[in-house]
């Protein structure tokens, strides 16, 4: 007696309403995922970048309104509001640079495989999580 041949799986098209909830991205698809949103993020609040940078060197009376900003508040924001955006611009900033350069190692020492695409994204997310942590920390005032 030969037994039934197993049913080969069947590729279709996923449901997004259905099949996307229960997806599983692998940690290397994260990280491409937030490389993409981290540079969006970057380009889209590039103005608020050169008003920090202009108002923070042009004179010591900017750079004094430039504080203000971040510790008493601005245009009606209080200044942990503008804190928070600058925190997402530092995550933004770190997490594009690190994983960059992860893009720029595998290019270079054609490191493609699964292993490797697992343990360097793992890595870009811890390092990029604990720079923003600690630059966090620092322009909060923790110490």
């Amino acid at each position: 007696m030969s037994t039934p041949a197993k049913k080969r799986p069947e590729f279709r098209n996923i449901n997004a309403f259905k099949d996307l909830t229960t997806y599983r991205l692998p940690p290397a698809g994260i990280v491409s995922i937030l490389h993409r949103i981290s540079g969006a993020i970057m380009f889209l609040l590039m103005p608020f970048i050169i008003w920090m940078f202009d108002t923070s060197l042009s004179s010591e009376i900017s750079f004094e309104s430039f504080k203000a900003a971040f510790n008493v508040g601005m245009l009606g924001i209080p200044g942990v509001l503008w804190k928070l955006v600058a925190l997402g611009l530092i995550w933004a900033f770190v997490h594009h640079f690190i994983a960059g350069l992860r893009h720029l190692w595998m290019d270079v020492n054609h490191a493609v495989s699964k292993e490797f695409g697992k343990s360097s994204a793992l890595f870009t997310l811890a390092t990029g999580t604990l720079i923003t942590l600690a630059l966090g920390a620092k322009l909060f005032g923790i110490y």
